[in-house]
């Protein structure tokens, strides 16, 4: 019997999550002077990283010989949240917290929920865990709250949902999402990932970490990625109940976060104007894009995040016909969505950049 067929059934049954295409790797294909190429496929700050993350970096590397000591990070998390630091789990990214949730609740024999194009993550964590997947509809490209209460068993025990969702960018109203957790039985866990919250309108969005205090079986996962622009050195959490995050602390990886990424988050937390000004950047990138794919006749859903997705048509041979031009954005068809693809707000000269290659590929014969 080959080698892979004593490997776990659950592990052979997923599919390996397929990142953006670094740019490196277009270089070396097309031939394209790095310089020259724009990357909007993986919804990464445009603006870069925290200018304080950066001091905090270059003071970190000093004392790489040393295990890492997350104390700093927890408490400034602590104070930002006015949780106690028993209610806190630090990852490798939120991949990492949410890998964790799965590994301490699902198992052969439990059922799991998910939305329809929600992120590839919750599958795959779920079936490195044993779990059976309960894949729901989705509605209007966003999650049905209602669906996916009628699809709970009695197995079920633990339920995923992302606002903003990604790829599609759908935000679910507060009203609803608390009307959906007050519904859901106690002994089942939702974990909310909210990874582009800070992309939210100030006025539309609403403190959820006061509702752990409602709901015990409420996790929150949050990152460093997106608006605070540390995508490369892997730094996320989660909120959730003391006693559940002690458990996910039990399987929790020792030193999972590194010493960098300590030191940046920590500082990053802090630079209220580096985030005002990555919100603002991407509001106007928000409003040039999305006025681009009008004029091109390309339909798009309404989005949340900092990225957009909009109808291809054809997305596989649009989306080469970008690449050609040192432009990447992400196919979605993945998520079940062959005809659609993500292009993250860049910068003002970024968004110009794909809206002007877009337009070429539109005349262009490949």
């Amino acid at each position: 019997m080959a080698l892979c067929d004593q490997s776990l059934p659950n592990v052979r049954a997923i599919s390996p999550y397929l990142p953006g295409k670094p740019i490196t790797q277009l270089a070396r294909e097309m031939g394209i002077p790095v310089e020259r190429i724009v990357k909007l496929a993986s919804n990464e700050n445009p603006l870069g990283m925290s200018p304080k993350a950066r001091m905090a970096v270059d003071q970190a590397v000093g004392s790489l010989e040393r295990y890492p000591d997350d104390f700093d990070l927890k408490s400034a998390l602590a104070n930002h949240f006015s949780l106690g630091t028993d209610r806190l789990v630090l990852g490798n990214g939120s991949n990492d917290v949410l890998d964790l949730v799965a590994r301490v609740y699902l198992a052969p024999g439990r059922s799991t929920l998910f939305s329809q194009h929600a992120f590839a993550v919750y599958p795959l964590a779920s079936l490195s865990a044993g779990a059976e997947l309960i894949a729901v509809p989705a509605k209007e490209y966003g999650h049905d709250l209602d669906a996916m209460r009628e699809a709970i068993r009695p197995d079920t025990r633990l339920i995923w949902i992302a606002n903003p969702n990604n790829p599609t960018g759908t935000f679910l109203p507060y009203p609803q999402l608390e009307a959906f957790m007050c519904a859901v039985p106690e002994d089942v866990i939702v974990v909310l990932d909210e990874a582009y919250n800070e992309y939210i309108p100030p006025g539309e969005r609403v403190d959820t970490t006061a509702w752990l205090q409602m709901f015990s079986n409420l996790v929150i996962t949050r990152t460093f990625s997106k608006i605070y622009g540390l995508a490369g050195l892997r730094i996320g959490y989660a909120l959730a109940s003391a006693e559940i995050a002690d458990l996910m602390n039990r399987v929790r990886q020792p030193f999972n976060c590194n010493n960098l990424a300590l030191a940046a988050a920590t500082a990053a937390l802090d630079d209220h104007e580096f985030v005002a000004r990555s919100y603002a950047l991407n509001r106007s990138g928000m409003e040039q894009i999305v006025n681009g794919l009008k004029r091109h006749g390309f339909p798009h859903i309404p989005s949340h995040g900092n990225f957009v997705t909009f109808k291809a048509g054809d997305a596989a041979t649009l989306n080469l016909k970008l690449l050609k031009q040192g432009v990447i954005v992400r196919p979605i068809g993945g998520y079940g969505m062959p005809e659609w693809l993500r292009v993250t707000i860049g910068t003002e000269a970024e968004n110009l950049r794909f809206l002007e290659a877009l337009e070429h590929a539109q005349r262009k014969v490949l």
